[in-house]
């Protein structure tokens, strides 16, 4: 057997040619097995989970007490009273936790929506369920700007592969704008203060500590400087 590259022969046990480190192979020749460079693996790797078994399993396990909970209150109260809270929250409960579970990559700036539109109807139930009057003028417009908040923040940090400081800071002024909304509408629905009372502190903080991360942000030195003295 002679080299391809330089022609030198080799014997038949030879991989590498020793004169121009040309790989030697011959598919009319056999290779003699040899033992591996690197020893074994010997540890126990755990066997593959099938998520829709898993889910399946989770699915039914969430579905069997909130039928028991409807079926005993019917029976006991010959309607549903106490049964269409118990079964919401673990269909909420559901969306939260075992939905995504279904996709073996699951967007979260698909399911964070889902998640408070979940949210949202079961507070409009409890509303509709115990006669209040605070689901439009309260938990709509609080639940509702806290998913839109949210949500706007987890797209951006998803599809945006820059600029993480605006988006924090953006995200706490706009949480101190939410602090604001929130006493607003708790004093217009609960009438709990004539003015505001609470919400300039979170305001201001969020407002404070938005500007700064902006501000760095903005500034590259000053960015580096941190940098350099907390993480190095």
């Amino acid at each position: 057997m002679y080299c391809v590259k330089c022609g030198v022969e080799l014997a038949d046990s030879q991989r590498v040619c020793p004169l121009c480190g040309t790989r030697v192979f011959h598919p009319d020749i056999p290779r003699t097995p040899a033992d591996p460079p690197y020893p074994p693996d010997e540890r126990v790797h755990p066997e593959e989970v099938n998520r829709s078994g898993v889910c399946f399993i989770l699915t039914a396990l969430a579905l069997l007490p909130a039928v028991i909970c409807v079926l005993c209150d019917w029976r006991i109260n010959g309607g549903i009273l106490w049964s269409g809270y118990a079964s919401g929250g673990i269909l909420l409960l559901y969306v939260l936790t075992v939905l995504p579970l279904w996709f073996k990559r699951p967007n979260p700036v698909i399911f964070v929506p889902v998640d408070f539109a979940a949210i949202i109807l079961y507070l409009l139930y409890i509303d509709l369920a115990t006669g209040g009057h605070w689901f439009l003028t309260f938990a709509f417009p609080v639940a509702g700007s806290i998913g839109v908040l949210i949500t706007t923040m987890v797209a951006l940090l998803r599809y945006v592969r820059r600029g993480y400081l605006y988006i924090f800071g953006g995200a706490l002024i706009a949480a101190g704008g939410l602090a604001m909304l929130l006493e607003f509408l708790l004093n217009l629905t609960f009438g709990v203060h004539q003015t505001f009372f609470w919400s300039f502190y979170p305001l201001a903080a969020g407002v404070l500590l938005g500007v700064m991360l902006i501000i760095i942000a903005v500034c590259p030195p000053l960015r580096r400087s941190l940098h350099r003295k907390f993480f190095l």
